[in-house]
């Protein structure tokens, strides 16, 4: 497989390109979205409590040909209907149909009750309680992670945040800062310059790169993430538009595609997302 699984700090191994069913609703549509995904390359499914559809990704995981062990699980303590961390992942684990989940994430530090410390304690519980093999952060700042490190016991095996070229300026502090201490960074987002704000200063970069590699855009921004260390989380209701993600894997750019890429995307970093 060109997307290569990656080490996590917890000594498990995270595929390095992921479904995620964010927006996929609920009902028969994400889980045949999750099934369609799981045959056509896909082993790593993310999901999360706010999604409010872990039960529909639980069906899919259920109707794979895929044995438990071959699929890696992501979800999300979100603090919906104002639970806490221990019954919301048992919630998690019976709506997924699962003993345990690969990964747990805080979905964002403003969830972490009464404080940071205190919540990353019972993310690091849910660990040692095997329910979750890897524990980690969503949308944390650099100053969210030092408060959490100072006090932990278990870092974080990954930090998921929204990364694109239009923000990988103002991302990179979050970046360097979790390379430093052997966290994982998990992009989500990374197609939102072509798919929600086009005709930036990337089209130009993203289209001649496109044609040097007899690509389409779509996967020069994700091989773009991927030269940049992290971990893709990407979605399509499409089959072809989901194969093609998956090639994205076997495209290596050069240092000079990148820089052109984080230059155009730089001059329009102040573009409203």
């Amino acid at each position: 497989m060109p997307w290569e699984s990656i080490k996590l700090n917890s000594g498990h191994y995270i595929p390095s390109i992921g479904f995620g069913t964010w927006k996929t609703g609920n009902g028969q549509g994400p889980i045949d979205q999750v099934k369609q995904a799981l045959g056509n390359g896909y082993s790593h499914i993310d999901t999360a409590q706010a999604y409010r559809n872990e039960e529909e990704t639980g069906v899919a995981l259920k109707e794979t040909e895929l044995s438990r062990s071959d699929v890696f699980v992501t979800t999300k303590y979100s603090g919906t209907n104002g639970l806490d961390i221990p019954t919301s992942i048992k919630d998690s684990l019976n709506n997924l149909g699962i003993s345990d989940v690969d990964l747990y994430l805080v979905h964002a530090p403003r969830l972490a009750v009464p404080d940071i410390p205190t919540c990353w304690a019972q993310m690091e519980k849910v660990q040692e309680d095997g329910l979750a093999k890897s524990i980690g952060i969503s949308n944390f700042g650099v100053q969210d992670m030092e408060t959490l490190i100072a006090s932990a016991k278990i870092k974080p095996a990954v930090n998921q945040i929204l990364l694109h070229p239009y923000v990988y300026r103002r991302q990179k502090p979050i970046l360097e800062y979790a390379a430093k201490n052997g966290i994982i960074i998990e992009a989500y987002s990374a197609l939102i310059p072509i798919t929600t704000v086009p005709g930036g200063p990337l089209d130009k970069p993203l289209n001649e790169t496109a044609a040097k590699f007899g690509a389409t855009t779509e996967q020069i921004l994700l091989a773009w993430t991927k030269a940049k260390g992290a971990v893709v989380v990407t979605s399509s209701s499409k089959k072809a538009r989901l194969q093609g993600y998956i090639a994205a894997g076997d495209i290596t750019l050069s240092p000079e595609d990148i820089a052109a890429i984080d230059a155009a995307g730089a001059l329009g970093e102040e573009k409203p997302m």
